[in-house]
């Protein structure tokens, strides 16, 4: 039952995003576009493991077919890509906002925004092309049992005869590049940002552009810190129980604080929610 009302509440909240930034004209700038992307990845990631996850509780295990399997384990590492692609558009967003503002409109523009979304979306999807490739070309045999609520990497290679290795290193580079790389161009951005900050003479400015940041650095460092703790550090020395907990933090805790942290921190959009309870 609580994992059912999490899965309710993660789905209401992101649903509520995506909705309000859509229907309400205010909201129609390029933060909140990639704000609706990110929770429409989000209501996809979690509904592609929260239901068969419940099944399993409630049945105390469950049953999935192999390509089924195949199928969870490309979504759970092209949606978390996208997310990474997206937050990294979403800080270069407003690092063009504060530290370039007299050309943010020229740069920015909704055709722009379209187009780098979709690369966004593309880019996730076919960056795990190639993990999937190769770990559908291994042999499996003995008991077809994962010890885990959905079809992760690491399960999925404990049932493996053949040699991992290879899909090991590949797995290491893409995961390490997915997530490294933009962190590193988010971090850039957010030194760029805060210099510029601190260099204007106004404090009200100050406070109203570290306040547009807020919600976002917010869930970079969540998520990023989940995702690499998952995923980049070595698997070796930890045990299951450390890896289920952490999966389940990455797979419930960031979708369900994702609309609540943007929702309690932007004016905007609680007055937009507020509007759209009433009526």
């Amino acid at each position: 039952m609580v994992v059912l009302l999490i899965y309710v509440v993660i789905i209401t909240g992101n649903l509520l995003v995506v909705s309000v930034v859509f229907s309400d004209s205010r909201l129609h700038s390029p933060m909140y576009f990639f704000l609706a992307h990110l929770s429409s990845s989000e209501i996809i990631f979690t509904t592609n493991i929260l239901p068969n996850f419940l099944n399993v509780l409630w049945e105390d295990g469950g049953k999935m077919s192999v390509y089924g399997c195949f199928t969870q384990f490309y979504l759970c590492g092209s949606l978390p890509a996208t997310e990474c692609f997206l937050l990294t558009v979403m800080s270069y967003d407003r690092y063009v906002a504060i530290c370039k503002p007299l050309h943010y409109a020229s740069i920015m523009k909704f055709s722009f925004c379209r187009q780098i979304a979709a690369c966004c979306w593309i880019g996730g999807f076919i960056s795990m092309m190639t993990t999937l490739i190769l770990v559908c070309q291994l042999h499996f045999c003995g008991l077809h049992f994962i010890d885990h609520f959905f079809c992760d990497f690491a399960p999925i290679l404990e049932l493996s005869c053949s040699d991992t290795s290879a899909v090991k290193l590949e797995t290491f580079i893409f995961t390490s590049s997915v997530t490294l790389f933009p962190f590193m161009f988010i971090t850039g951005t957010y030194i760029a940002i805060i210099i510029t900050v601190v260099n204007m003479r106004s404090s009200t400015g100050r406070r109203k552009s570290f306040s547009t940041c807020s919600s976002h650095l917010a869930i970079v460092s969540l998520y990023y810190g989940t995702l690499i703790t998952v995923y980049v550090i070595p698997t070796r020395g930890k045990s299951k129980i450390v890896n289920k907990v952490v999966s389940l933090m990455y797979s419930i805790v960031t979708p369900l604080l994702n609309p609540i942290i943007y929702s309690l921190r932007n004016k905007k959009i609680k007055t937009a929610l507020r509007n759209v309870i009433s009526n």
